[in-house]
Formats: structure tokens, sequence, C-alpha cells
């Protein structure tokens, strides 16, 4: 979409890590914006994308699984996670229910943890249209076994650019974008 807008404009996504979160305002001054589900960080605006929901990732061969998950399962098994435990809120829902994830294996990005899920007793939480936008191998997706919070995903910003004309487009283009996202 914007290349059909604005051939010109470049882009660059990085990836954020915890500790870069610790410098929230400082950062949100150096970037146009940061693209993150509610639950990760608050104070700052922010323009809705989209919605998605919670699946939990097992292996097609994990014998200790059948159609559907339970706490119990959550709470025994082994976890891949995403960065640390607690980075998506729903696994401090998770914890909010007394089950806290034995982590097994970290990653730096959601996308890695099919393949580290596949062949394993691990168990993963991953956002859906993720997971059915890039299906992997080996893995299958089972409904959460709790009302898992929905990943409300946001662009936010610093409010210096809040009244900056380029700032405002910026916005403008990645709601449509997330409105698109809604519809595939």
């Amino acid at each position: 979409m914007l290349t059909d807008v604005a051939p010109g404009v470049h882009l660059t996504f990085r990836q954020t890590s915890p500790a870069l979160l610790d410098t929230l305002g400082t950062l949100l001054s150096t970037v146009d914006g940061l693209l993150l589900p509610h639950g990760v960080i608050d104070g700052f605006p922010a323009v809705e994308l989209f919605t998605d929901r919670w699946v939990c990732l097992v292996a097609d061969d994990n014998p200790d699984i059948g159609d559907e998950l339970t706490l119990d399962d959550l709470a025994r098994l082994p976890w891949a996670v995403y960065q640390r435990a607690y980075d998506a809120p729903v696994t401090r829902q998770l914890s909010m229910l007394g089950i806290s994830p034995q982590v097994d294996v970290s990653v730096p990005s959601f996308h890695l943890l099919p393949p580290l899920v596949a062949g394993t007793r691990r168990v993963a939480l991953a956002q859906q249209r993720l997971v059915e936008r890039f299906p992997a191998p080996g893995v299958r997706a089972l409904p959460c076994p709790f009302p898992a919070v929905p990943v409300q995903e946001a662009l936010w910003w610093h409010p210096v650019h809040t009244q900056d004309a380029g700032h405002i487009w910026l916005r403008e283009v990645t709601e449509k974008v997330g409105r698109r996202i809604c519809t595939l």
C-alpha cells in the first residue's frame, strides 16, 4: 500500500528488546513509532490497527495432547516463549490463573516459535493470524483453554509527533493497512 501511495518512502523495521522499553520516552522521541499491542506500554498516543486471538501451538505428534488443551496441560508441559515468560500480556494472564510456564526455550520473535514446538512436547502461545499466514509443518494450533485476552495491535508514538503533518499521514496510512489486515 505504501508503495502505491508514496513510492519513494522507505521504512525501516527493527526488533525491540525488553530493555528498550525501560527508556520508552527517549526511544519514542527518536523513531516514528512502535508497533506493539496494548498491555506492553501505555501513556502515549496510539492508533488502533487490528485485533487478533491467541492460539496454543503443539506438535502434531505430541503424545500428551489430544484434540484440546487443558489448564493442567499448560501447567505441566515445557514451553517455548517470546523473549521472557511474561512479555506477552496473555502469559501474564496465565500467571493470574496460577500457571507459571516452565520455559524450555525463549526466542526474540513469534515467527520462531513453531519450529521450536514441532517434534517436541513444548507448547507455545502465538497470534492466530500469524499462524494462519505462515503455517508450520508438524505443528497444530488449538484454542486456548481459558478466555485469553485478545491482542489489540497499535502504532504508538511520542506526543512531539502528534501535530506533524508527515507523521499524521504515516498514521493514516498505517491505520488503513491495519483495516486491510482485518479483511484478509
